[in-house]
């Protein structure tokens, strides 16, 4: 038996070699995160290099764990308690539950703490996660409140503008009450305040920037575009995908019967991304906007407010992550005007949209990175650091590559690697095998966490990689791995 057999089926577990019984709070946490979370499982009788122990007296143990979850959580989650047996060895499991009456804390030693589960630790909850815990105890969200604007003071226009354009219905004045924009006793709700034509939300903004190369090092006085939007949720959208797609490059390839558009990003991704960033933000972050980052080579989307319930996702396959709405009403309206789905699918149309283009390779695998507080997702450039005008030359008749917008973006990238390439030539090898180091340590890192750990840029880790003949990646985006051959 091991660890994976212990924890069956569960994604999300603690252990503890033995029981502290002077120290509850020790592992009382993470019952607390567990029932504010997913639910989770605690192990006892394993030690933190997962050696299968066992417990000296289980039976007594689970007494006392029983008795201590009792009187130190407030209130009691479900959970669950049994024994797992190996040979000789004894463990006790406690299951919890994920809770609906929420949030759940730990009391004792003149502490009131109500914890999350980040990554595979049990934290303090933040003031704003705390918010989120209290609403969804009392089944509420923040969409779903009373605003302390006045209906009849707002206007709809475009929301009654994009719903007849998309669906083909009127708006009708009894769909404010349906749609969640308004409650039942006629008071705007926050869902209808962020879908106003002047959203009086005021941290409800949209930044977008196009810098000037890889970085923002150099200032916003670098930045070749650079906008600021206010207005209904609908207008951000808009907006958002705009500034991309006026910002970005499409090449294209002739074939037999046409031919084939490579854009620089895949207009689906890059919707989903957007409005991933604005119906599922923690609106109750105030001082913190939705912003649209654009670089030589990728997009940033960073959105105030971790993933829902604290879920990381390191680690996860994206594919399996379980779906859940921070804010219920704005999901189900940006549903009715068909820019997203009910079944909450964004994660898997990105990775979809970016696998099915001409240019893609695995290097090019989209980012999703969420901590305690923030959520940014990455889409690389598809075309970056391809010379076109090489191409050009190099392939005649119905092979050729163009670029609409110009080319000289084209021209620069392929000088700029051709030369870095043969420049460092020395330092080339000691990158290799760093490279080759860490996805020996770990098969399953990340480009970009290889980049952070080597200090150098993303995309100079793809090209040493390109150049390893040695290593595979095996699978596809976060369900794969690296092998050494």
């Amino acid at each position: 038996m091991d660890i994976k057999q212990l924890i069956g089926e569960t994604t999300d577990y603690d252990k503890k070699l033995a029981l502290e019984e002077k120290k509850p709070k020790s592992w009382c946490k993470s019952i607390s995160a567990f029932a504010n979370c997913f639910g989770g499982k605690l192990i006892f009788g394993v030690s933190n290099d997962n050696d299968l122990v066992g417990l000296v007296d289980a039976e007594g143990d689970a007494e006392k764990i029983s008795e201590a979850i009792k009187t130190h959580l407030n209130p009691i989650p479900e959970f669950k308690l049994y024994f797992e047996k190996d040979g000789e060895k004894i463990f006790v499991i406690v299951e919890v539950m994920k809770g609906q009456q929420t949030p759940y804390y730990y009391e004792g030693d003149g502490q009131l703490i109500s914890f999350m589960r980040i990554g595979n630790e049990s934290v303090p909850a933040t003031p704003s996660q705390l918010r989120e815990l209290v609403l969804r105890g009392s089944g509420e969200s923040y969409d779903s409140l009373k605003s302390r604007y006045d209906f009849d003071n707002m206007s709809f226009t475009k929301l009654k503008s994009v719903y007849k354009q998309r669906t083909g219905n009127a708006f009708e004045d009894t769909d404010y009450e349906s749609f969640g924009l308004i409650d039942e006793k006629g008071n705007l709700t926050n869902a209808g305040a962020l879908l106003a034509d002047e959203s009086p939300v005021r941290h409800s903004r949209l930044f977008c920037t196009r810098w000037n190369g890889l970085t923002k090092a150099s200032g916003i006085v670098d930045a070749l575009d650079d906008k600021e939007y206010t207005g209904s949720l609908v207008t951000l959208l808009q907006a958002g995908t705009d500034f991309v797609r006026n910002n970005s490059k499409k090449a294209w390839r002739k074939v037999d019967d046409g031919r084939i558009e490579m854009p620089d990003y895949p207009d689906r991704a890059v919707l989903e991304g957007v409005v991933n960033a604005l119906i599922h933000r923690n609106y109750m972050e105030i001082g913190s906007e939705v912003h649209i980052d654009m670089f030589d080579d990728r997009i940033e989307i960073y959105s105030p407010g971790g993933m829902v319930s604290g879920i990381s996702l390191e680690g996860k396959d994206l594919l399996k992550i379980p779906s859940k709405r921070r804010n219920p009403i704005l999901a189900d309206i940006f549903s009715r005007l068909k820019y997203m789905e009910r079944r909450g699918s964004g994660f898997k149309k990105i990775l979809a949209d970016y696998e099915g283009q001409v240019e893609f390779d695995e290097t090019k695998m989209p980012v999703f990175d969420a901590d305690n507080d923030d959520f940014t997702l990455t889409l690389y450039n598809l075309n970056y650091g391809h010379n076109y005008i090489m191409n050009v030359n190099d392939i005649q008749g119905d092979n050729r590559i163009d670029t609409q917008d110009g080319a000289q973006g084209g021209i620069q990238d392929g000088t700029q690697d051709g030369t870095q390439d043969g420049t460092q030539g020395g330092t080339q090898d000691k990158l290799q095998e760093q490279i080759f180091d860490m996805i020996k340590d770990n098969p399953q890192i990340s480009t970009s966490e290889m980049a952070t750990k080597l200090g150098v840029g993303v995309r100079t880790v793809k090209r040493r990689i390109k150049q390893m003949t040695n290593i595979v990646y095996v699978g596809s985006g976060y369900s794969g791995h690296w092998e050494i051959k």
